[in-house]
């Protein structure tokens, strides 16, 4: 069975930095692209890093292209989404997925709140 867990979400204060981590399992992980898709309250999803199998080629929406980094680890199955300078516009929910869109094959979300 197909599974992602997302962890390392959290309450900081604007300027502040988090590192958000996604397990995977039940799948051939290290020949897959993934994706770290967010929502904000009220609004769609929003793709907002990617990275290829390999973890050599990596792209982020330009909103956080200067200030979110995506990596993995394939031994270990873990992508990871480091932020740093967050914003309020930052906040919402955060999924790692196999689905460019978001909309399916992800894991049930870490919460990120950016406020003072």
């Amino acid at each position: 069975e197909e599974r992602l867990v997302e962890s390392g979400g959290g309450w900081v204060q604007p300027g502040g930095s988090l590192m958000l981590s996604c397990l995977g399992s039940g799948f051939t992980f290290n020949k897959h692209w993934m994706f770290w898709v967010r929502q904000a309250p009220g609004k769609g999803l929003e793709r907002v890093s990617t990275i290829d199998p390999d973890g050599e080629y990596k792209v982020s929406v330009d909103s956080v292209e200067d200030r979110f980094d995506i990596s993995r680890d394939n031994s270990k199955n873990m992508i990871y989404l480091s932020m740093r300078n967050l914003k309020p516009e930052d906040s919402g929910m955060y999924y790692c997925t196999l689905d460019p869109t978001g909309a399916t094959r992800r894991g049930q979300g870490t919460q990120v709140t950016v406020s003072s």
